[in-house]
């Protein structure tokens, strides 16, 4: 007697939305500029590179919890790719750490006040040039030149326009 095999029917697999697969697919391009070894790690000093060139602005806190939440249990210095991927895809999606609307930076560098206060814009300001190596002199000329910008802000101000 000859025994006759049923095939099982394949699975049907729905096909992804195609936003899901673009930000997929900026998530993975972003990833492998830092993959220098080829090997679907990064170092996790470039993850908040990574995540920043995705249009996320996350704290320094936030960025922290979203290293630990894909790093290994024993730090190694390096992200997997497997690990990066699903937390990226979800932080995308869910539209986090969205960076400020271009109306609010301008009305930050306008120093209007209904933003931030002057000590605020001016903090704003000087944040631009941290991270950045520079001599006292330079940080002096730097500094003296954003607060002339708002000097002259004031000066030329249309005080009888409100």
């Amino acid at each position: 007697m000859t025994e006759t095999v049923r095939a099982e029917p394949a699975a049907v697999v729905a096909p992804e939305d195609p936003a899901i697969v673009e930000i997929k697919k900026r998530i993975e391009n972003a990833f492998e500029i830092f993959d220098h070894e080829s090997n679907k790690t990064v170092d996790v000093r470039e993850v908040g590179t990574i995540i920043r060139s995705l249009g996320c602005c996350p704290s320094e806190a936030e960025l922290h919890d979203m290293i630990q939440e894909v790093e290994e249990e024993e730090p190694t210095g390096f992200i997997r790719w497997e690990k990066f991927q699903p937390m990226m895809t979800r932080v995308l999606l869910e539209k986090r750490y969205q960076p400020a609307s271009e109306e609010q930076l301008v009305r930050a560098f306008e120093g209007d006040g209904s933003l931030l206060t002057y000590k605020d814009s001016l903090n704003l300001k000087l944040s631009l040039f941290r991270g950045i190596s520079v001599g006292p002199n330079m940080l002096a000329v730097a500094c003296s030149s954003l607060l002339q910008i708002d000097r002259d802000a004031l000066l030329t101000q249309n005080w009888n326009s409100s």
